[in-house]
C-alpha cells in the first residue's frame, strides 16, 4: 500500500511541477528562477521531456513499475506537446513584407561584441532596406563605421551609441536612424539604472527634434542569470515604461521571451502599449539564440515591438549569418503607419 501511495504522490508531484513549467505565468512565476529558464528554452524543454519519456517507456516495457512510470511518460509527452503548442502557436513561419509606401524596416543584431565586422552589418542592413539598425553590444567607432558603408551604399544614416563604460563593448549599444525619418536626439541617461535606462547594459531612446515621429528604443536588457535576476526584472519594467506612449518602436536584445513580457501590458499590449513582431508576423516561436542550435531548439528573445500606431507586414529571423560569428540572429521587422 505504502510504495502505491508514494507512487501516486510522485506523479501528482510531477504533473503539477510540469504545468508550473508550462504556463508559469498562471501563478506570477515566469520571471523567478529557474521557471524563467525553462519558458525561454521552450523547444529545449520538449525535446528533453520527450527524450526522457521515452527512456522511462522503454523502462516501463522492461521492468516493473509500469503504472508510476505509464503516468510519468504521459506527463512527459503531455509536457513536451504543450511547450511546442506554445510555440505553433506564436508562429513558426514569418516572411517579407511586400513594398508600401510609408514603410519602416527595423533590423537588430546584438554583435557579440562587435564579432561581424562592419562591411558584414552594412550589407545586411542595405540587403534588408533598413530604415533603423539597432546593435546591442556595439561601440560608436564601428557603428560610424557601419554609417560610413551604408552611406557608400546610397544609404546615409546617422549615428547615436550609449556607453556605460570603454571597458567591455557589451556595455554600448548603437542605434542608425535614417535621415529620412527626421532629425533624432538621445534623450535618456547615459548612466546605469532606472529612470533614465536599463541596469547593467545601456539602452537608447531617441526622439525626433522637431516632435514629429515615433520614439525609438534602442534596447539592451541584462540576462537573467541568478545574480542579475532583481536587475532583469527592473529592466523589463522600464522597458514596459517606454512603450508606454502612443509612437513608440523598441528593438534589440530584450534577453526575454513572450512568457517574460506577461504582466507587463497596458490595453492589451505585450510590453506596455507595444506589440511583439514576430508574434503578429507569424514567427514569434523562432529562437533568436544561441546560434548554436536550430531555431525552434533557440530562445527567441531578441524583438522588435511597436505601438498600435503601427501595422507588422513582416517579420524574419535571419538565418544565414549563423557562421558570421555572433551568438544572435539579426531580425528585421517591415511596419507600416496603422491610420
Amino acid at each position: 500500500m505504502l510504495p502505491r501511495i508514494i507512487g501516486w504522490a510522485v506523479a501528482i508531484g510531477t504533473a503539477a511541477l510540469a504545468a508550473v513549467l508550462l504556463w508559469p505565468q498562471a501563478l506570477g512565476l515566469q520571471d523567478q528562477w529557474v521557471a524563467a529558464h525553462v519558458v525561454a528554452l521552450r523547444g529545449s524543454a520538449a525535446l528533453a521531456a520527450g527524450v526522457v519519456a521515452a527512456v522511462l517507456a522503454l523502462a516501463m516495457l522492461l521492468g516493473s513499475g509500469r503504472r508510476l512510470l505509464g503516468a510519468l511518460t504521459a506527463i512527459l509527452i503531455v509536457f513536451a506537446l504543450g511547450n511546442l503548442g506554445v510555440l505553433a502557436a506564436r508562429g513558426l513561419g514569418g516572411e517579407a513584407a511586400p513594398e508600401a509606401s510609408g514603410q519602416v524596416t527595423v533590423l537588430s543584431w546584438n554583435t557579440l561584441g562587435e564579432v561581424p565586422d562592419a562591411v558584414t552589418i552594412a550589407d545586411l542592413a542595405l540587403a534588408q532596406g533598413a530604415d533603423v539598425v539597432v546593435l546591442p553590444e556595439t561601440t560608436e567607432p564601428l557603428g560610424e563605421e557601419v554609417a560610413i558603408a551604408m552611406r557608400e551604399g546610397g544609404r546615409p544614416m546617422w549615428v547615436h551609441t550609449q556607453a556605460f563604460d570603454d571597458i567591455a563593448k557589451a556595455r554600448s549599444t548603437t542605434i542608425l536612424i535614417t535621415p529620412d525619418l527626421g532629425d533624432y536626439r538621445v534623450v535618456n541617461d547615459p548612466w546605469p539604472g532606472p529612470p533614465g535606462n536599463t541596469n547593467t547594459l545601456p539602452s537608447v531612446v531617441a526622439e525626433p527634434a522637431d516632435g514629429a515621429g515615433p520614439r525609438i528604443v534602442a534596447v539592451h536588457a541584462v540576462a537573467p542569470i541568478r545574480w542579475e535576476l532583481r536587475n532583469w526584472r527592473s529592466d523589463l519594467d522600464w522597458l514596459a515604461e517606454q512603450c508606454a506612449g502612443e509612437n513608440v518602436i523598441m528593438a534589440g536584445d530584450f534577453n526575454a521571451t513572450l512568457d517574460h513580457f506577461a504582466g507587463r501590458g497596458i490595453d492589451g499590449g505585450d510590453l506596455g502599449r507595444c506589440e511583439d513582431a514576430a508574434k503578429a508576423g507569424g514567427a514569434g516561436g523562432l529562437g533568436t539564440w544561441p546560434t548554436s542550435v536550430p531555431e525552434l531548439l533557440g530562445s527567441p528573445i531578441d524583438h522588435v515591438l511597436a505601438t498600435p500606431t503601427w501595422r507588422v507586414d513582416g517579420f524574419r529571423v535571419l538565418d544565414g549569418l549563423d557562421g558570421a560569428g555572433s551568438d544572435h540572429r539579426p531580425i528585421v521587422a517591415t511596419l507600416s503607419p496603422a491610420g
